[in-house]
C-alpha cells in the first residue's frame, strides 16, 4: 500500500474538525437538537436504518450502528431495520449467497441485542407496496438532482461507464425505505446527509403537490452518528471487500488468525500515531473500543514489548468482548426456523404498513378506482 494512500486512509478516523463545512456544522446542530427531543419523548419518534446483505456484519457495524439501534430500541423509539437486498444489485451482477447473508444478518442483529418484538426487521424484496412508491417519487426529483448526489457521482467516477438505472435512482429508493413507514429520524454518518436531503425534498414536494390539506409524509431528521470511524486491521477503512474486518460471526480461532497476520511496521516501540503509524494505530483503536480504554494508554502499557504483545492484547480483548455475543449467536443458530419466522413476521408487518401508506398516496393522487 503506497504511503500516500495510507496517510489518506488514516485521516478517515482522525479528528476531521477542521474540514467541517458550515452546512455540516448546521446539520450537526440539528442532529443534537433532534437527539435531545428524542431522549425527552422517545415514543413520538420512528427510526429507520438498515444494511445491504453483501456479506457478514463486522465489528465496525457493531460500534458504528448496531449499538445505537439497540440503545434507541431500549429507549422506546419505534425502531425499524431494513435488510436492503434489492440494493445489492445496484452495483453487483449476482445475487449468489444473498439468502445466506440475509439469514446471518438476522442472527447477528439478534445476538447483538436487537429484539424482534420491539424492532421490525424486514427485506426490500418482500414489500411490494414500498417499492411501488418509487414511481410517484421519481416524478418529484430531477435527473440533475440525482446526478449531483455524492454516492451517484462517486460511483460514476469509479466505474468509468454508464450507471445502471437502479444505481442512478438509489437515493429515491432510500427515500421509499424511509417514508413508507413515515420514519422521522434516520441515524447516519455524515457522508449520507445528501440522501436525507433528497428524502426531505421528496416528502415536501409530494405533500405540496398532492396532500396540502392532510400532509402524508414527515420530513425526516438525520441523527449524525457520534461513533468514531473504525479502521480495519491494516489501517484502511474496515470493509468486507478488503478482508480486514473482524466478523461478528467469526470464531475465536478465526479472529486470532486474522489479527496475527495483520500488518504493523518495523518500529518496535508501540505508539498511537494514526497519521504516521496507521496499522499499529488501527490495532490500538480496536483494542480501545472493546476495552473502553484510550488507545494511547494501551500503547504506553505495551511500549517496548512490540507488535507481538500488541497483537496478543488485541486478540484477547476482542475475543473476551465478543464471547457473550458468540454464545448467544450459537444458541440462535440452533433454530434457524425461528430466524426465518422473525423475518417472515417483520415482512408481514412491513407489508401492512406499506399497503396503508400506498393507499394514502393513491388516494391523495386521485388514483383510487
Amino acid at each position: 500500500m503506497a504511503s500516500e494512500e495510507i496517510q489518506k486512509t488514516s485521516q478517515n478516523y482522525t479528528d476531521a474538525g477542521n474540514e467541517m463545512s458550515a452546512s455540516f456544522l448546521a446539520a450537526k446542530e440539528r442532529s443534537a437538537q433532534t437527539l435531545a427531543k428524542l431522549h425527552e419523548n422517545p415514543a413520538v419518534f420512528r427510526m429507520l436504518t438498515g444494511d445491504r446483505p453483501t456479506g457478514r456484519l463486522h465489528l465496525g457495524h457493531y460500534f458504528g450502528s448496531i449499538l445505537e439501534r439497540v440503545a434507541m430500541q431500549n429507549l422506546g423509539v419505534n425502531t425499524n431495520i431494513i435488510i436492503a437486498d434489492y440494493q445489492v444489485i445496484t452495483d453487483r451482477d449476482t445475487t449468489d449467497h444473498i439468502q445466506d447473508n440475509v439469514f446471518n444478518m438476522v442472527l447477528d442483529y439478534l445476538a447483538a441485542g436487537i429484539d424482534p418484538h420491539k424492532t421490525m426487521i424486514f427485506t426490500h424484496s418482500a414489500v411490494a407496496a414500498e417499492n411501488q412508491l418509487m414511481l410517484p417519487f421519481l416524478s418529484l426529483i430531477t435527473e440533475a438532482e440525482l446526478l449531483r448526489n455524492p454516492t451517484v457521482k462517486s460511483e460514476m467516477e469509479a466505474s468509468g461507464h454508464s450507471l445502471t438505472g437502479l444505481l442512478l435512482t438509489y437515493p429515491v429508493h432510500q427515500a421509499c425505505d424511509i417514508l413508507f413507514c413515515k420514519a422521522n429520524v434516520v441515524p447516519i454518518g455524515k457522508d449520507n446527509l445528501p440522501h436525507i436531503e433528497i428524502t426531505r425534498t421528496i416528502a415536501r414536494r409530494f405533500n405540496d403537490r398532492y396532500a396540502k390539506k392532510h400532509r402524508i409524509f414527515p420530513e425526516p431528521s438525520a441523527i449524525l452518528s457520534e461513533a468514531p470511524e473504525i479502521p480495519g486491521l491494516d489501517g484502511r477503512k474496515m470493509s468486507k471487500s478488503y478482508g480486514n474486518s473482524i466478523m461478528l460471526s467469526a470464531t475465536a480461532e478465526e479472529t486470532a488468525k486474522l489479527i496475527k497476520k495483520s500488518p504493523t511496521d518495523s518500529e518496535r516501540f508501540i505508539t498511537f500515531d494514526p497519521l504516521n503509524r496507521p496499522q499499529v494505530s488501527a490495532l490500538l483503536t480496536t483494542a480501545g473500543l472493546v476495552t473502553k480504554r484510550l488507545p494511547e494508554e494501551i500503547a504506553q502499557e505495551i511500549g517496548n514489548a512490540g507488535a507481538g504483545a500488541l497483537k496478543k492484547y488485541v486478540i484477547d480483548s476482542v475475543n473476551d468482548f465478543l464471547a457473550p455475543l458468540r454464545e448467544r449467536r450459537a444458541e440462535l443458530a440452533q433454530d434457524m426456523d425461528y430466524i426465518k419466522d422473525v423475518l417472515h413476521d417483520g415482512n408481514r408487518r412491513a407489508n401492512e404498513i406499506a399497503n396503508e401508506t400506498l393507499n394514502q398516496v393513491r388516494d391523495a393522487m386521485g388514483m383510487k378506482y
